[in-house]
């Protein structure tokens, strides 16, 4: 008799199954909350990525004029809009190209991490983007994003972005020494 009324207690006894279900879920909320920050991180290296294909675009579009050592400068300030990431992995490209007769042929073209655009080779910009002999900055960047927890995303993932613009204060931006 006295068993049955100790299993019958302890049957009924509902004390602790709040921490027996916290037990249970707490490593799938971990979980989810470390991947959930480090998909941020992605996104956000992501985001500003795309900021610096922008900006360099903007800031080449708004010379008639430039050097390679602007250009130079300008990849800088590309590496400054990265920040907090590190910059070892970015890799930058302007263009210049300009659509003649159907054809879009590269004007110049400057690159740090990766090969510029040889002078007049051809890229196929995007339908009805410029007219025959209208101009565009072409910039393009990657960057190879490596996650800090490998163990949710083993490897590199790289992100890319192309950003077109047409030069403000003339019909081509030149650069003589690119």
């Amino acid at each position: 008799m006295k068993k049955r009324g100790l299993i019958r207690r302890w049957s009924g006894d509902e004390r602790g199954v709040s921490a027996i279900e916290f037990a249970m879920l707490a490593p799938i909320l971990i979980a989810f909350y470390m991947g959930m920050t480090e998909f941020c991180q992605g996104f956000m290296a992501q985001k500003r990525m795309g900021h610096v294909s922008a900006a360099v675009a903007d800031l080449i579009a708004q010379q008639q004029t430039i050097t390679a050592a602007g250009v130079d400068d300008i990849f800088a300030i590309g590496g400054l809009i990265m920040k907090p990431f590190p910059t070892t992995t970015l890799h930058q490209r302007v263009s210049s190209v300009t659509r003649i007769d159907g054809v879009d042929t590269v004007d110049w073209s400057r690159a740090t991490g990766m090969d510029p655009r040889g002078e007049d080779s051809t890229m196929t910009l995007p339908a009805d983007l410029v007219v025959n002999g209208q101009s565009v900055i072409v910039a393009e960047v990657t960057y190879d994003y490596d996650s800090a927890a490998d163990y949710l995303m083993p490897g590199l993932t790289r992100f890319s972005h192309t950003y077109y613009l047409r030069p403000r204060v003339s019909d081509q931006t030149t650069c003589p020494d690119c």
